[in-house]
């Protein structure tokens, strides 16, 4: 078989399957699949996921099927579901034919309980929830079976069609897998294969009152879809023996087999879809795309493309080994790329107005700066310099700083790209706020640098006459502790950053960003990656920061 990035180095999944293709396993095809449970919006995780998972299809020329293991009616929504299309979309992949749906494969799933039940390998248990997991047993103690366990095949079969049509109410009563409450493997003692669950589904409604388990229902949607290589995260590796269960004692159409790798465990986030939930819910952030999440869709919302997303998955690998990736190589990967491919622009955050005194007040003149200094076919861009200009407060002092390579009193700054400017007066608010510096430029040095002085240093600039209002949203990451979830004695609500979003609402950026497009992306000169925000308008511009220039992070850890 022909393989596609055949010079990329093999991962252990991609060497298993290159075993199985040499052996000619499967009819020489490798059909994968991914299964998100639509009960939330997808993270970093899910997208090392996909790429591995899609990656893997095209890789070996098969196919990847998305599919959406949708068995728990009231955690699940359209609206996950439509989140999770588009994110896939977005990352730059195409699944399989039609989208996939569990719940498609209710009425055999609902058979192939019919099926267990007749072998002698289901049951009815009417034990409750508590007594449950207390004849379940420990880590070190076996379980005890369930004093329904010898139910008859009859008796089964008629309190399973009364569960289906509602005659017990929720907890009331579950159908069980008759395996062995004495295995060490604690997914072996007779685990759930249906529960009670009086809840509207969202693709088949109110059809059914009974839902499958999740682990009754994978493993056989993998077989119906005929998946051949079902690849699936570490804390799966337990329910293999589960999952190959089922398949060896259901008359199944093929019979695929479980892979597990290492999830992606990143710093200085979490990355649980019930923590995420709760960040959302208590109005921590503004949604499940607010940019400081790890959402897919937060993610996009910031400013990172899908080319960063896909190159840092292939960064970190595929492995069997966990561990915890450091959020610098992600935001490693998005500079590299915006580095390379996005425009540049100059934007003041924090203005300060400078007077131009010996610069007419009619005049104007326009500036012709490269839109990348090192792509040419991107082109140039004009910007207007007037009397009147801004520039970012932090770039003035007073008293400079030992080294200090910006502007003071009597010092002289190029203006990028161009003139040299020296500030001649500062003048201050009652406040003793310094609100403006009066400066002078010299006619000289257009184009060229002065021969008889030397600048203190480059800023950048927009005219306050000619220039477009914005918003700039400085975003940063949600928590202080590297590892937010690791103290036991804390709850992760304590370690959230204050910091994390920090609102410019009287920036200004030069003229040419005045129709910038929702997530257009751009480098602002000297300050960082931004991205246009999909809720900015013509009369409300607004700029994500994705990322610093350089990782200013760890030089703020004292690290």
């Amino acid at each position: 078989m022909t393989k596609n990035d055949s010079t990329k180095p093999n991962n252990f999944i991609h060497q298993i399957i290159e075993d199985d293709l040499a052996q000619g396993l499967n009819g020489g095809k490798v059909i994968t699949r991914f299964p998100p449970e639509p009960n939330g919006y997808l993270h970093i995780g899910h997208a090392k996921s996909i790429c591995l998972n899609f990656g893997t299809a095209q890789r070996f020329n098969g196919q990847c099927n998305l599919r959406f293991d949708d068995t728990n009616p009231e955690k699940e929504s359209q609206e996950y579901i439509d989140s999770i299309i588009e994110d896939v979309r977005w990352l730059g992949f195409q699944w399989s034919g039609d989208i996939c749906y569990s719940s498609d494969y209710f009425d055999q799933l609902y058979d192939w309980a019919l099926h267990l039940i007749k072998a002698g390998k289901a049951y009815v248990d009417s034990l409750s929830a508590h007594e449950m997991r207390e004849f379940r047993g420990t880590l070190v103690e076996p379980g005890k079976n369930s004093p329904y366990r010898e139910r008859s095949v009859e008796e089964n079969l008629e309190l399973f069609e009364k569960m289906r049509k509602g005659d017990f109410e929720e907890g009331e009563c579950v159908l069980r897998a008759k395996i062995d409450m004495a295995s060490p493997n604690i997914n072996m003692r007779d685990p759930v294969v249906y529960r009670i669950r009086h809840a509207h589904h969202h693709q088949t409604g109110d059809k059914w009152c009974i839902y499958p388990s999740y682990d009754f229902t994978h493993g056989q949607s993998d077989a119906l879809e005929g998946i051949t290589h079902s690849i699936c995260t570490l804390e799966f590796e337990d329910h293999r023996p589960l999952y190959d269960w089922f398949i060896e004692n259901l008359p199944v159409p093929a019979r695929p087999r479980q892979y597990e790798f290492a999830r992606l465990g990143l710093n200085y986030t979490v990355t649980s879809k019930r923590k995420l939930k709760l960040l959302v819910d208590e109005g921590h952030v503004e949604g499940w795309n607010d940019p400081r999440m790890p959402t897919i869709s937060g993610m996009r919302r910031r400013g990172f493309t899908p080319a960063s997303i896909r190159n840092f998955c292939d960064m970190i690998g595929v492995t069997r080994a966990n561990g915890i990736v450091d959020v610098g190589m992600l935001e490693s990967a998005i500079r590299d790329d915006l580095d390379a491919n996005a425009p540049r622009a100059m934007c003041v955050v924090d203005p300060i107005k400078v007077t131009i005194a010996n610069y007419a007040e009619s005049d104007e003149e326009w500036f012709e700066l490269p839109a990348h200094p090192k792509d040419e076919s991107m082109g140039v861009r004009k910007v207007p310099f007037t009397r009147n200009l801004l520039i970012e407060r932090e770039d003035f002092a007073e008293e400079k700083p030992r080294k200090w390579k910006r502007m003071a009193p009597g010092d002289a700054v190029r203006l990028r790209g161009a003139y040299v400017i020296r500030c001649d007066e500062v003048i201050k608010n009652d406040q003793g706020e310094v609100v403006e510096l009066v400066c002078s430029y010299d006619a000289a040095t257009k184009g060229q640098n002065p021969t008889d002085y030397k600048p203190n240093g480059v800023i950048h600039w927009v005219s306050a006459d000619n220039s477009v209002p914005c918003e700039v949203r400085l975003y940063d990451r949600l928590f202080t502790e590297a590892n937010p979830d690791g103290d036991k004695e804390r709850d992760f609500h304590e370690f959230m950053n204050p910091e994390s979003l920090v609102v410019m609402t009287g920036a200004r950026a030069e003229i040419g960003l005045k129709r910038a497009v929702a997530e257009s992306r751009y480098q602002f000169e000297r300050t960082g990656y931004f991205c246009v925000d999909s809720t900015s308008t013509e009369d409300k511009l607004v700029f994500n920061r994705t990322v610093t220039l350089r990782d200013s992070w760890a030089k703020i850890q004292g690290k």
